[in-house]
């Protein structure tokens, strides 16, 4: 059938992969570099995919191509979220508080998560709850035994941070870490979005 149907340009493609970020369908993925449409039938259309493009390299055209095959795209966003559950989602290294840098490119224009290094045992899908798409510095302020308050003032004031998500257990001890992480953005001068979720020892989400 002849229908409208995205078309994309590899000579303006950057590969920055916000096209296959933006297309719920999962029509496009990142091949050696370049974004691709992956399969006729999963592309509906509607062009989610192109205001996230920042060359242009995204159109409309019309020609031959197979429906629109809502079916499949479900089916196949159904194996994406199995595959999901067994993928690791960190994004840098190293993540413990301590040892990570005050300035790296990845804390450009990141999404800050700082979690209680307990967390991520308690909660049963942290990674894809959690750490995916953001940028995760981790500690211990009982173990450690330390403030970390200096050093997160230092990285969110000197980086492009654009919001805060703190992950603590519900003990006693986890308070260091939230006070830390929230009196680092107070000194930072920093006006971002913030968030400060509480890990039950059952594994359960106390509030967010």
């Amino acid at each position: 059938m002849i229908r409208k149907i995205i078309q994309i340009d590899e000579d303006k493609c950057n590969g920055c992969g916000l096209c296959a970020s933006a297309c719920h369908e999962g029509a496009i993925g990142m091949v050696e570099g370049k974004a691709k449409l992956l399969r006729d039938d999963y592309c509906d259309g509607l062009g989610d995919c192109l205001p996230a493009c920042p060359t242009g390299a995204i159109c409309f055209v019309e020609r031959e191509a197979a429906a629109y095959d809502e079916a499949a795209v479900l089916q196949n966003k159904k194996k994406k979220m199995q595959a999901d559950e067994c993928r690791s989602q960190l994004r840098q290294w190293p993540v413990q508080i301590k040892l990570a840098p005050v300035n790296a490119s990845y804390f450009d224009g990141a999404h800050l998560l700082i979690a209680a290094d307990c967390t991520a045992y308690a909660y049963g899908n942290f990674h894809n709850e959690f750490i995916r798409n953001r940028i995760t510095l981790i500690g211990c302020p009982k173990l450690d035994d330390c403030d970390y308050t200096e050093k997160l003032t230092e990285i969110i004031a000197g980086n492009d941070i654009k919001s805060l998500t703190v992950v603590r257990m519900e003990v006693p001890c986890c308070g260091g870490i939230e006070h830390a992480a929230v009196n680092a953005l107070k000194n930072s001068g920093r006006f971002i979005p913030w968030q400060v979720i509480t890990i039950r020892t059952d594994g359960s989400i106390l509030e967010r």
